[in-house]
């Protein structure tokens, strides 16, 4: 059985940033640049679905969404499909943010239904997970599948705070969160899911982050939108 990704994934998630295709188009344009020489990542960006064509075209990296709706088609005012993800080049999506859980009151039973579209898709899917809701959100999920998922872990204390976890702390989380993918979805998905830190995640603090154990990436909010800070992040796999 192969070890688990040795490559260290780093999603930059823009979230509502930035104001304009202008300013969308040199952010990415820079961290491209700026990461071209990395070996050792894998280095994803997730702007608003509004850019996301504008980029693809730029290239260089691959993108994500923030967000996918579990219907191909239909219906639903202002949601996206995994298809439509897919046929503008996207090839992560990220699913279960707590932001969207707090303030848009998306429920465990919807991010499931996400998360198995997404994944029967055949996009790359981050699973954030918070708290205890990792069973809730991967119930009847298809071990076939397992292949694409991605979980991160994110303390809800620690987003956008300043206040990051330490790394003995997300070893015991990265520990339980093998624990439960073993029991929903088998012993080569629990060694072989890829599981990344996010929160507070920032130049000083994301090469001990990285040296983590178990810890596969990072999830990369704020510090995302300042280039060289992101690119430092990123190079710090090198040290």
């Amino acid at each position: 059985m192969k070890k688990y990704n040795t490559k260290k994934i780093i999603i930059a998630n823009w979230k509502m940033n930035p104001q304009n295709s202008e300013q969308a188009a040199s952010l990415f344009k820079k961290i491209v640049l700026g990461v071209k020489k990395s070996r050792k990542s894998k280095v994803v960006v997730a702007p608003p679905f509004v850019f996301l064509p504008a980029l693809q075209k730029i290239g260089g990296l691959d993108l994500a969404a923030q967000d996918v709706f579990w219907k191909d088609e239909g219906a639903y005012t202002g949601e996206i499909s995994p298809k439509m993800l897919k046929n503008v080049g996207v090839s992560y999506v990220i699913v279960g943010h707590s932001e969207r859980r707090e303030f848009l009151g998306e429920t465990d039973e919807m991010i499931n239904r996400k998360v198995k579209a997404a994944l029967s898709a055949g996009l790359k899917t981050v699973l954030n997970f918070v708290k205890d809701e990792l069973r809730s959100d991967l119930e009847g999920v298809s071990q076939r599948f397992a292949k694409n998922l991605i979980i991160a872990y994110e303390p809800l204390w620690a987003i956008g705070t300043g206040n990051a976890a330490e790394p003995d702390d997300i070893f015991e989380m990265a520990t339980y969160i093998r624990r439960n993918i073993f029991d929903i979805l088998g012993k080569k998905a629990a060694y072989e899911t890829p599981i990344l830190y996010g929160g507070s995640v920032d130049r000083k603090n994301a090469e001990a982050f990285l040296r983590a154990r178990g810890v596969g990436g990072l999830l990369v909010g704020g510090a995302s939108l300042l280039s060289k800070e992101f690119i430092d992040i990123v190079k710090s796999i090198n040290v």
